[in-house]
């Protein structure tokens, strides 16, 4: 059975995007080489990337740059490579390497990947997705970065949840940069039948 990740940069104040979409709060002014390595880390890891239209758009008009290249030259060889899907009704191509565009129903399409023994699914961002993806109750663990910020305002990831919803904490990592990576498992909500 495959395993479904969202993966989340939030802000003290628990917005994962600010107002106007922007993110660039979520990039660390200081430097931090255990937190430049788990990030090179985790561009690394195996699976499917899996992208909403607007992330899926950032991440594009980022990662295969020149400037990607010279400002994180691992990163970027690794997301670069990594295979990706994107789900939108509004785009009609994609441009990104490696990466497919999917029109069908999202629950459904994540239902057969997540069928697929061992493979290992990634939302990055994409707060639509991971929304849905979490009503559905097809996600089975998040990661979030705590980031050392207050927006004040934005878009939170679960402000549409109707029900409580109790995670298991897995493991905390906290780095010199003042970033704290939390994951959190779903296994008791699915153990309780919740």
């Amino acid at each position: 059975m495959g395993i479904l990740t969202v993966f989340e940069n939030i802000s003290l104040d628990g917005y994962f995007s600010g107002v106007s979409g922007d993110f660039t709060w979520a990039q660390s002014s200081s430097h931090d080489p255990e937190w430049d390595q788990f990030v090179a880390g985790n561009a690394s890891g195996g699976g499917i990337l899996l992208f909403g239209r607007i992330t899926y758009q950032i991440m594009e008009s980022y990662w295969p740059s020149p400037v990607a290249a010279k400002r994180d030259p691992v990163v970027a060889e690794r997301i670069n490579t990594r295979p990706k899907i994107v789900f939108s009704k509004t785009l009609d191509n994609v441009s990104w390497s490696n990466t497919q565009l999917m029109k069908a129903d999202l629950e459904a399409e994540i239902c057969k990947l997540k069928a697929e023994p061992d493979l290992c699914i990634t939302v990055l961002g994409s707060g639509s997705i991971a929304l849905q993806l979490t009503q559905a109750g097809l996600v089975d663990e998040y990661h979030f970065v705590v980031n050392p910020v207050i927006l004040g305002s934005g878009r939170t990831l679960f402000g549409s949840i109707e029900q409580t919803m109790r995670l298991s904490l897995k493991t905390s990592r906290m780095f010199e940069n003042g970033n704290v990576y939390l994951t959190y498992s779903t296994s008791s909500l699915k153990e309780s039948g919740s």
